[in-house]
């Protein structure tokens, strides 16, 4: 018996891997994140399984859950919505299977902020503009952020902001981040990427807060801000100019 941990994406039902689609489809047990986990995935599961929606369960409830499918023998997946990599809260998942002895994997899936980027229509990291993403969040009440991790410290070194579960204080981070980056530094929310209601607003870190009052959102939105945004008089790449010397294009001049 082995519980399955499977990213099931942003949102979009075909933005799932397809290894986590096979192990939905074959999986007798499916634990899930209800109201983040798009029911088409759902759907996948194989007739008769056991379907579980998570949202009103604790932590023992879910142990209790893995621990029931393991004396049935029973293969168990557990989607999560995104990546499992950040925020899922799979670790203490796993950490309790570790005191069972349940055999365990993981299947990696979209990060919320990659669909951003995709409904932005833009590369986060642009050559001498920003070469780093930073993928954070604000202090709340299920966790608080570690004094090193305060967002002024990521703003001054001038990265891509992706800011998750903050939407709700986000007059507050862009203030914040203005003496950083500039009251004219371009930033967006982009709420339920991938979802048939997705939206995108996009501002400036002046602009942002109006822009988005005017279309309130309490939830599942991401804050992405910094200079790639908006830049477009950016140096191309070196990957593919026929100046450079790399392993599989020899420079131009040695052709």
């Amino acid at each position: 018996m082995t519980v399955h941990f499977i990213g099931a994406g942003p949102g979009a039902p075909d933005l799932i891997t397809v290894r986590g689609r096979d192990l939905i489809a074959r999986c007798p047990v499916c634990l899930y994140a209800g109201s983040l986990v798009p029911k088409a995935l759902i759907a996948l599961c194989p007739p008769g399984a056991r379907v579980v929606d998570t949202a009103s369960l604790d932590l023992d409830a879910i142990e209790a859950e893995f621990v029931a499918a393991d004396r049935a023998g029973l293969d168990v997946a557990r989607l999560h919505s995104g990546d499992l990599s950040v925020w899922s809260a799979m670790g203490e998942q796993i950490r309790r299977l570790q005191t069972h002895g349940i055999a365990y994997t993981v299947t990696p899936g979209v990060p919320a902020f990659a669909a951003a980027a995709a409904a932005l229509g833009r590369e986060l990291t642009l050559p001498e503009v920003a070469q780093s993403v930073v993928l954070t969040r604000t202090s709340g009440r299920a966790s608080a952020m570690p004094e090193s991790e305060r967002l002024e410290a990521f703003a001054a070194t001038g990265a891509t902001l992706a800011i998750h579960l903050s939407i709700h204080v986000l007059a507050e981070v862009l203030a914040r981040l203005r003496p950083f980056y500039g009251p004219h530094c371009p930033a967006a929310v982009v709420y339920r990427a991938s979802w048939p209601d997705e939206r995108v607003i996009v501002g400036t870190l002046t602009t942002l807060p109006e822009l988005v009052a005017a279309q309130p959102i309490e939830r599942t939105a991401l804050i992405v801000v910094g200079p790639a945004l908006a830049a477009e008089e950016f140096r191309d790449s070196a990957l593919y100019d026929p100046g450079y010397d790399r392993r599989f294009r020899r420079a131009a001049e040695e052709d």
